[in-house]
Order: C-alpha cells, then structure tokens, then sequence
C-alpha cells in the first residue's frame, strides 16, 4: 500500500499543547487551555471575585433596610421597641446567613479544617458499608505502603480518611466542586510532606500515586459520569460521529502506518486494545498508563514503517486513526475523570501529560472533522457521511509485488461486496417500478372496463320459444294428408 507524505489539513503546533498564559505546563481544553495550575489561579479569582459581589449587594440590601426602618421610626409609636428588637434579630439572621455562604467559598472550608475534621468524626455509612474485593485489596495495599513511613505515614492515613468522611457530606455538590476539593487535598498533602516531612520529591510522587489510588477506588462509583453532568450526553454524542466517519481511510488522514507489515498490524491491535481498555480502570493514573502505552504502539508502529524515530506531526494523525478505528466506551467521561481528579502533576508535565493532551487534541479534531480537513470535496464528504457510497478501495495493479495476500484477497471481496449490493439495490429498484407499473396498468384496465360498462350496459332479454312448440297452435291437424311413405324403386 503506497504512502503519501503530503500533509493534509492535520497538523498542530507543539505550543499549541502548552498552557496559553505561558507557563510551559500543558494545557487542556476543559480547562480552556490553561494548565492545572494556571486554570485553579483563574477559578479562584472569578470565585473571589463573585462572593465579593455578593458581599456588596447583601450589605447594600441591609443598608436599604435599615434606611428603610429609621424612616419609619418614628411613626411607630410604642411598638417601636418591639419592633426594633425584630429588625434587629432579622439583620442578625441575615448577617449569619451571608457570612455562612462566605465561608464555604473561602480557603478555610478546604479540606482539614476543623470545621471538617469535627463534621468528619460522625459514622457514614459509605465508608463502613461493606467494600468490594477490588476496594479492600486497594486498602490494604495502601495501609502496607505507609508501614514504611511509620509516623508520616500515619499522619497521611490519618487525613486520607478524614477526606472520605468530609466528600461523604459533600455529594450534594456540583462535580466541579467535588474535584475542587480533591485538587485541594492533593495540594494540601504535598506541601505537608515537603514542608513538615522534609519528603524527597521522588518519595512525594511515589505517595501521591498511593493515595490517589486508595482515594479514587472508593469514590469511584459517585464522581464518574454522575448524573448531574452532561457526560453521558457527550459519550454518546462522539460514539454516534465515530460511526458516522467508519469510511475515512488512513490515505485521507495522511498515517504514515503500512498495515500489511505484520509487525505494525501488531502494534495497531495493541493500541487499539490498550485506548479501549481505559475504560475498565477506575484509577486514574491507570487511565493514563494506557493512553501512554497506546501512544507508544503508534510511535513503535510509525517507526517500522518508516524506518525511523516518528515525529509529533505523524503521530497525531495516527491516534485520530486509532480513535476512529477503536471507537473507545464512554471516552468523554473518561477524559473529564481523568481532568477532574488526577493528580495535577500528572497532567502538567511529563509523557502522560503530553499524551493526554493529543488525544483530547484528536477527540476535539474528531468532533470538527470536515470535506477540508480529508482533502475532499463537500459533495463526496455529505455523500459518504449519509451512506450512499463509500471511498474506492484500492486497485490490485496499485498493489505492491510483496504486500500480504491475505490483504489483497480482502479488499478484492470488499469490491466485489461492493459490487453486489450496487447490483442489488438496482434490482430493488426496477422491481418497485414493475410492481408500480402492474398496479398502475390493473387499476387502468378496470377503469376502461368501467366505463364501458357505464356507457353500454348489459340488457338479458328472456329466452325464445322453442321450435318445438310450432305447430302446437294448428287446431286442424286432423284434415292434413297423411304422411308420405317411403318407396322402394326397383330399377
């Protein structure tokens, strides 16, 4: 199968993945191309910024109201003490109320403070309801991990689980706010373990990918795909526009990939089962490993291929191809997990970031796929997108003298389905135009029928007198002549 080199329509620039303040982290589309850390320093900000306009209008509402009560003082009479005894409770209300919506938003209801640490010490009935054998493997492996760090790692137990007791009260709030909180504890623990524990940063990575795991094993079931979010909406959305593009051709997105090498065939089924696969962890960290080893069967595949190392521009193109091909389970739920509570680090820096943030580079490519992007033309892209046809596969004098036969067998018979199903539809289609022109020609007829009948119709006159009955009137039968009698003539 011939290869061409020329760059059609995909192609993205490497400061494109980066954070677009410019802080050298990659970006991520759900985070509107900021990094993990740039986009918290946004959030917080249009955060402050909010409660702060709340503040102000809830202390200007109190102001009209008192105004409003000291011109109305006077006119009260006797029952203005009483009634001054009432405002007053009712400002004292209200005051509590705001200063109450002001501290959840603030820094002091992160997790850890007192306020939850006291909340925390209450029994919940997620954490001491019976765990599955997936759940008590995790923790185990988890209380064994922190044996080694004796008082360190009691400390990180002790928070860990006053965590799990603190997202037990907080299921009511938006995901969002959810992974603001697990970002939060992530923070709050490796500063600890830098600052307090004085924690080689080797040692802090090791740590955090532990209780990550330990954490998001137990949560799993209430954070993924939640029923408050669009996410299930967005799978089914990208699921429905894979299969829509099933005819799009490795030649049109330009992968530098030759199938027929049995070893790159290898590593294609690789990648495919690896980005599949992602969706049956529920760690994190887990869902990246396979991103990151099927981003490494498309380089190990592109690199036989082209007998030599691949690069960022033929790489994308591939994990697009690979996407299409594979049509991964719930693959937006499992991006937006994999944002909302992963270790920022992960997606920051490092492989697994780079690799995250290309294949939400592919979905987004995915999603505004066009006749340009393939170098075709709007006529044959609307054409194979509703069905009516499909890209001409390749011709047997095109192939190559040491391509797989089993191959070249395959696509003849694609042909020759190809073919078939053209022949057949034809004859589909000349039999409802018989049977059309039958029903036509029947319903014709009668109606001639009809008319001739309508214009001529039938008169049954009786039956005539028999012939025998002619002479039955004759009343002189007696005065004829007898009847001649036949003679014998001798001669």
């Amino acid at each position: 199968m011939s290869l061409k080199s020329e760059r059609r329509g995909i192609h993205v620039d490497q400061s494109e993945l980066l954070c677009k303040k410019g802080c050298g982290y990659y970006g991520n589309p759900a985070w509107h191309g900021f990094c993990s850390k740039c986009w918290r320093e946004e959030y917080h900000k249009a955060r402050q910024k909010q409660i702060q306009e709340d503040w102000e209008l809830a202390e200007r509402l109190q102001r009209e109201e008192e105004e409003a009560f000291a011109s109305s003082q006077s006119s009260q009479g006797a029952q203005s003490l009483t009634f001054s005894k009432f405002e007053e409770k009712k400002t004292n209300e209200k005051t509590r109320k705001v200063t109450t919506v002001k501290k959840f938003f603030s820094a002091s209801s992160r997790v850890g403070s007192k306020k939850e640490i006291q909340e925390a010490k209450a029994p919940s009935p997620s954490i001491n309801r019976q765990t599955s054998i997936e759940t008590d493997r995790v923790s185990k492996e988890f209380i064994e991990f922190l044996k080694t760090f004796h008082k360190t790692g009691q400390e990180i137990y002790k928070q860990t689980k006053l965590f799990l007791e603190a997202m037990h009260y907080k299921r009511d709030l938006s995901i969002e706010e959810q992974s603001e909180c697990t970002q939060d504890f992530y923070q709050n623990v490796a500063e600890r373990m830098q600052t307090r524990g004085k924690v080689s940063p080797e040692r802090v990575e090791k740590i955090m990918d532990q209780i990550e795991k330990y954490i998001m094993t137990r949560l799993y079931k209430y954070v993924f795909c939640p029923e408050t979010t669009d996410d299930e909406k967005k799978d089914l959305a990208i699921q429905k526009r894979i299969r829509a593009l099933h005819w799009v051709t490795p030649q049109m997105l330009c992968v530098p990939v030759n199938e027929e090498i049995p070893e790159v065939s290898d590593m294609v089924v690789k990648a495919i089962t690896d980005i599949i696969e992602m969706d049956s962890k529920r760690v994190p960290r887990d869902k990246l490993a396979c991103i990151t080893k099927c981003s490494k069967h498309i380089f190990n595949a592109i690199k036989i291929t082209k007998n030599e190392p691949a690069s960022a521009d033929d790489f994308l193109p591939t994990l697009i191809y690979i996407v299409l091909k594979g049509n991964p389970p719930r693959l937006q739920s499992n991006i937006q997990y994999i944002t909302r509570f992963c270790n920022p680090s992960r997606l920051m820096t490092g492989e697994d970031g780079y690799y995250f943030t290309n294949l939400c580079c592919a979905v987004a490519f995915i999603e505004k796929l066009d006749a340009q992007s393939l170098n075709l033309s709007q006529e044959d892209f609307d054409r194979y997108m509703s069905g009516q046809t499909s890209p001409r596969k390749q011709e047997s004098e095109n192939w190559s003298p040491d391509a797989c036969l089993g191959v070249k067998q395959m696509y003849k018979n694609l042909d020759l389905l190809s073919q078939l199903n053209e022949r057949q539809e034809r004859i589909m289609n000349e039999a409802k135009k018989l049977e059309k022109d039958l029903i036509d020609w029947t319903d014709g007829i009668a109606k001639k029928v009809q008319d001739i009948v309508e214009k001529c119709p039938l008169e049954i006159k009786p039956p005539n007198q028999s012939l025998a009955a002619i002479d039955s009137e004759n009343v002189e039968n007696d005065k004829l002549p007898p009847p001649l009698q036949p003679q014998v003539y001798a001669g």
